[in-house]
């Protein structure tokens, strides 16, 4: 009997030369994989995939930081069964179903503060071009049409459609496209890799704000919102800095009547330890905005939150004050069920108590990998673990990628940063391996 998980029996250099020929892959430089073959993944299950020769991989990324629960999970796959069977779509001007409202009933309940809007989207790139223009638009029908303009932090990546790019301070993704972007400010980083010797992460943090409260104290009035990655900036290497940066940040703007949006596309969920990183330092920004993990990982979903008094002032009689945005798959009922099924194990399954007790457990093997002479600055939030290589090999990325490979597992360094943000699900066994398979990569590179 022929598996039935995957469509066909492709060999792996078939799947191969026709993946070159018809799909253009992201963040990739097609013509290197020329010498260096896609891996061509043919099922998962928990945190493993599996090549379509058989070989396994452990995934220390979660596939670009979305999956919570693992691949394949019962429960998930159950809600997805379960919703085929109603209605797959259903567009959401004029129309409403009932995942997206039980799911947004849900979200109001756990965001911090008083988030009780949802206006949903895709990916984490639309969310953020959502709420920035939902700030601007707010402000000009609040008459001050000058407050147009948006900070964000050194080093932030908030995706790379021009909006979210806009804010985004990643040179590699930037310096092509500068021409379309519109101007903004990056202020200081309050990643502690960046303070002084002898200078505390916390010191070093409110050093940070006050170059945000200085920049807004010249520039608030033609400054809409100040978006940034709430504990962890992601895409710049896994700089994290202390909580005490929001607390600073949430006074800073709000003195200034500034709009806060948090970027918690890669951090929600108990990522970073609590269910929202904005929960550790017990504020909650104006606009908050959700993706990855939201749907568990499964379906294309994200979502920006606000709170009633920014809804209010476009609710009006008059269609031209409405917030006048779409997407074709605007809450869409499948991954809405995805994201109920995920929310629903976040809660069964007391998640942030049993990650504590698996992030514990990790930080007691990484002594093999702190020890090691070519290892910097390794740093820990909640499911993350990151730390930096001593290196001169520009191509260490790459390298670093395909002995990992060899190791049964799925690294994916950021420059010269290798990080692990495992699905919930990894076990203690998985954890030994994860660590020995990344000291065995960095004893062969190095």
């Amino acid at each position: 009997m022929s598996d039935t998980r995957y469509p066909s029996a492709t060999s792996a250099p078939e799947l191969q030369q026709r993946s070159l020929t018809a799909v253009w892959h992201p963040c990739t430089q097609m013509k290197q994989h020329e010498q260096i073959p896609l891996v061509p993944i043919a099922s998962g299950k928990g945190v493993w995939l599996y090549d379509t020769h058989g070989q396994r991989y452990l995934d220390a990324i979660s596939s670009w930081w979305v999956n919570l629960f693992g691949h394949a999970h019962p429960h998930i796959n159950a809600a997805i069964r379960d919703q085929l069977e109603k209605i797959e779509h259903v567009m959401l001007a004029g129309f409403t179903h009932e995942p997206v409202v039980m799911l947004s009933e849900r979200l109001q309940q756990i965001a911090p503060g008083t988030l009780g809007h949802c206006f949903y989207a895709s990916d984490g790139a639309s969310a953020i071009e959502i709420a920035l223009k939902m700030s601007f638009h707010y402000w000009l029908l609040a008459g001050h049409p000058e407050k147009n303009r948006f900070v964000s932090l050194q080093n932030d990546y908030h995706g790379e459609t021009l909006g979210a790019l806009s804010v985004t301070d990643v040179p590699l993704f930037r310096q092509t496209y500068e021409p379309l972007l519109r101007p903004g400010t990056h202020v200081q980083t309050p990643d502690w890799r960046y303070a002084e010797a002898g200078e505390s992460a916390q010191d070093y943090a409110l050093r940070a704000a006050m170059t945000l409260e200085n920049h807004l104290a010249k520039h608030h009035a033609e400054t809409a919102a100040l978006i940034l990655e709430p504990l962890v900036q992601g895409a710049m290497g896994m700089g994290m800095y202390h909580p005490v940066y929001l607390q600073r940040a949430r006074e800073i703007c709000t003195r200034y009547q500034v709009h806060l949006i948090a970027d918690e596309i890669a951090v929600g969920f108990g990522r970073t330890g609590t269910l929202f990183a904005c929960n550790q330092a017990a504020i909650a920004p104006d606009f908050l905005c959700l993706s990855k993990g939201l749907s568990g990982g499964y379906l294309p979903l994200s979502v920006v939150m606000t709170t009633d008094t920014i809804y209010q002032a476009f609710y009006d009689d008059r269609t031209a004050r409405a917030f006048l945005h779409s997407h074709s798959h605007t809450g869409n009922a499948l991954a809405c069920r995805a994201a109920l099924a995920t929310l629903e194990l976040i809660e069964r399954n007391q998640v942030l108590e049993t990650n504590q007790h698996k992030a514990a457990h990790m930080n007691s093997l990484v002594a093999a990998l702190t020890e090691h002479p070519k290892v910097r600055h390794f740093r820990h939030c909640g499911m993350i673990w990151a730390f930096d290589v001593d290196t001169q090999d520009v191509d260490f990325a790459a390298k670093c990628f395909q002995a990992g490979l060899q190791q049964q597992l799925l690294l994916r360094p950021l420059g010269k940063t290798i990080y692990f943000m495992p699905p919930y699900v990894i076990t203690e066994d998985e954890m030994q391996l994860l660590v020995a398979g990344t000291r065995q990569v960095l004893d062969t590179l190095l």
